[in-house]
């Protein structure tokens, strides 16, 4: 039994991009959440310490945009990115040589206000 794939046709597409140490997460959802697309390093073929890498960031990029451009007719995108890793800067310059328009960057990595309880004071 073939399930038809609805292709969800539109015009802005939001990217969120979690890239940790030791991963670049990236995912394609339009304006209601629907994911359209996604990838990652591992995805796209990159295994151990060479995921962490920006070349792998940037191919997991360019993976998802190619999809969500052909499948979908996505013109301008907002990018959402979560996190410290490495592939962050790289995974921002492979949405910019991409040509779609980019209407917003936000840095969404969550900051502690203040952080868990310390430790016990050492006794003498």
């Amino acid at each position: 039994m073939a399930v038809n794939k609805v292709k969800k046709q539109t015009d802005l597409a939001k990217l969120f991009i979690s890239a940790s140490f030791n991963n670049t997460l990236v995912t394609a959802a339009n304006e209601k959440g629907e994911v359209l697309a996604w990838g990652s390093s591992g995805s796209v073929g990159f295994k151990g310490t060479r995921k962490s890498t920006p070349f792998a960031a940037t191919s997991a990029v360019e993976k998802v945009m190619d999809k969500i451009k052909n499948e979908n007719g996505v013109k301008e995108i907002e990018i959402y990115i979560k996190g410290p890793g490495p592939g962050r800067d790289a995974a921002l310059r492979a949405f910019k040589a991409s040509g779609v328009k980019i209407s917003l960057i936000a840095d969404v990595t969550p900051i502690p206000h203040n952080g868990p309880r310390p430790k016990k004071r050492r006794r003498a």
